[in-house]
């Protein structure tokens, strides 16, 4: 009995009892498939292994994440799901479109770097409209409408202080979704006050938000004399901080004050939400820097804080990088001349205490509105619940 066989090349006859004829050359190509997948395997093994050995969940890897994902898909496409976004020039970006300017700023510098961002939202012509004396620029997660509503309804109200015009404005990140950015658009065509980047909006990315704010400010509204970034759980008493503005002593350049954080420790405990690894700030301690919550500047520091980050690298407590920005500027930040007006916390109520003050954090908005309506009412009115 002769029994046929294919191998892949053509029939062959067998005789009885005999085994199949091997074909060399099938053995050999899947061999070769064979070596070809154990090699992969084991590169991406030991790729793996050693990243997770060699370099912590730190800035640094998720700078590098972020760079390759920025240049694959655009993070606010891919975050909203929405392929029409526009930057502000009324370009659709894709991307083959985004300009990715790397020849002067290194590897690790790039993702904090603004050039490297663009507008979704945006109002480039409200400081020319405004002329304004002092700009807030509030960082604000996309969601916290809230937060939003009771700024505009209470010290972010205010247009004129002591004759002098003031503009409040927020930067948001991206929105996370379709209908969280509809929303936004919306709350934007309303208000007119909303800022919006295509960068992720994250704890961790504080730094690049206040960058981004920085470069606003530099390149969209120069004509103003003073600036304050300030959070949106802050109480802020505008008229207190036109007083200290217009005062002969403040100086006009090179002038930054608030909340100063003197001879600060980097906390190196990874468990901790201030953890910064030595590869990203390998000194001690930190330059003396302003608190977040709350620091008013002159106006022509943001350009030379953005020029200057091309040397300085990033890490993710924004606030003490903006020190290490400063530090390389030669620039000091300077004390208030009533250092007890820009407070963190103030644990009780009490009227007197916030005539005073120019900042401290609030517990909610509604803590906001509710203090506002206080302070502006008579004080034969007084009724705090």
């Amino acid at each position: 009995m002769k029994v046929k066989l294919y191998n892949g090349y053509g029939w062959k006859s067998l005789g009885p009892g005999r085994a199949p004829l091997r074909c060399p050359k099938k053995t050999g190509f899947i061999v070769l498939l064979t070596s070809v997948f154990l090699l992969t395997t084991i590169t991406y093994i030991s790729e793996y292994l050693l990243k997770t050995a060699v370099f912590p969940d730190t800035l640094y890897k998720k700078v590098l994440n972020q760079i390759h994902s920025y240049y694959v898909v655009p993070e606010f496409l891919s975050a909203s799901g929405n392929q029409n976004i526009l930057a502000p020039d009324g370009v659709q970006n894709s991307p083959t479109q985004i300009p990715i300017k790397t020849t002067d700023i290194p590897i690790y510098h790039h993702v904090a770097h603004p050039s490297n961002y663009h507008f979704i939202l945006n109002e480039p012509d409200k400081c020319s409209q405004w002329d304004p004396f002092l700009v807030f620029m509030v960082p604000v997660a996309p969601h916290d409408v809230a937060a939003r509503n009771a700024i505009r309804s209470t010290w972010g109200n205010e247009s004129s202080v002591q004759g002098k015009a003031v503009l409040t404005l927020f930067l948001v990140g991206l929105s996370g979704g379709a209908e969280a950015q509809q929303q936004l658009k919306e709350e934007s065509r309303q208000h007119r006050d909303l800022l919006q980047s295509d960068f992720v909006d994250s704890y961790f990315n504080l730094t690049i938000k206040t960058m981004v704010i920085m470069d606003w400010l530099a390149t969209r509204c120069p004509q103003a004399t003073y600036a304050m970034k300030v959070d949106s759980d802050m109480f802020i008493n505008p008229e207190n901080l036109m007083s200290l503005l217009l005062s002969p002593n403040t100086p006009r350049e090179n002038y930054i004050t608030g909340y100063l954080m003197l001879d600060r420790p980097v906390v190196r405990d990874k468990s901790s939400k201030w953890y910064v690894a030595e590869e990203l700030y390998p000194e001690q301690k930190y330059p003396t820097y302003l608190q977040g919550m709350g620091y008013v500047f002159s106006n022509d520091l943001p350009e030379k804080i953005v020029e200057i980050s091309k040397e300085v690298k990033p890490f993710n407590i924004e606030d003490a990088y903006v020190g290490a920005c400063l530090k390389q500027l030669g620039v000091a930040p300077l004390s208030p001349p009533d250092p007890s007006q820009f407070r963190d916390y103030m644990w009780q109520y009490n009227r007197e205490d916030f005539l005073k003050v120019i900042t401290t954090i609030l517990r909610s908005p509604q803590q906001l509105i509710d203090i506002w309506k206080d302070v502006k009412s008579p004080i034969k009115q007084i009724k705090l619940e």
